[in-house]
């Protein structure tokens, strides 16, 4: 399997902060549950194993991850039972041949191992925003990928994962000047209005690092954006062609 491996950024986050503006709670900051987003990670990884890759799941502390409940809803699904089904039962398979309940610490990692993977993902969901973004670990591995300029997919909260570099190369970012697509404000605030709290912005925090954010919004169904090495989408519907776009990348 040399040369076909990829690395999985997960969060060990089981919710995220927010501040609550309405009911009981308003004005406190509660932890609101959350997890990844299912078919963001089931759709890219069943292309990733269909292709032969094998992938290893790291994570800050080696915790199992959750999914976010909203993803595994019917509704995300758009009512299809059996495609929910499908990617429920690909996760399961991943904990018991993948050591999915049990990700590699990204401490653990080493840089020479770094050198083996062809290529990163890294998920969605509102997990990442509780500790992705100033982890010191992940900052070194992304800039692995991004010196080496190999592919790094993301999609929809998970570029919020690149804010890192800045905590491992002292206040540098990474993908200053980058064109990147993730879940937009717009989005988030619609989020806001449902869950009645304030929620970190990724679209506004990428931008105000230096990224040169692309909206997704309004675009085709499964709008991507490709710059350099980076890959990225705005929700779970860039999902499918976020996966094609990584293979084809990492094959080229």
């Amino acid at each position: 399997m040399a040369g076909k491996k990829v690395l999985i950024v997960v969060s060990d986050a089981h919710s995220f902060p927010m501040k609550k503006t309405s009911g009981a709670d308003a004005g406190k900051t509660v932890d609101q549950p959350s997890g990844y987003f299912l078919m963001e990670l089931a759709k890219p990884l069943g292309k990733l194993l269909n292709a032969g890759y094998e992938v290893t799941f790291a994570s800050p502390e080696g915790q199992e991850p959750t999914p976010d409940p909203n993803s595994e809803s019917l509704m995300a699904f758009a009512g299809n039972f059996y495609e929910r089904q499908r990617e429920n039962e690909l996760i399961e398979r991943m904990k018991k041949e993948n050591g999915f309940s049990r990700p590699r610490k990204f401490s653990e990692i080493s840089d020479q191992e770094l050198e083996g993977f062809s290529g990163v993902f890294i998920p969605g969901g509102h997990a990442p925003l509780a500790d992705l973004g100033d982890n010191k670990e992940l900052g070194r591995i992304l800039e692995h990928f991004h010196g080496k300029q190999k592919p790094t997919a993301t999609i929809c909260h998970g570029p919020y994962a690149f804010l890192s570099t800045r905590a491992s190369s002292g206040g540098d970012f990474a993908y200053k000047g980058y064109r990147i697509t993730s879940w937009s404000d717009f989005e988030e605030k619609f989020m806001e209005t449902m869950l009645g709290g304030e929620i970190e912005k990724v679209e506004s925090a990428l931008r105000n690092a230096g990224a040169d954010m692309q909206e997704g919004v309004g675009e085709k169904v499964g709008y991507i954006t490709v710059d350099r090495e980076v890959i990225s989408g705005g929700n779970p519907l860039a999902a499918n062609p976020l996966g094609d776009k990584f293979l084809e990348m990492m094959k080229a």
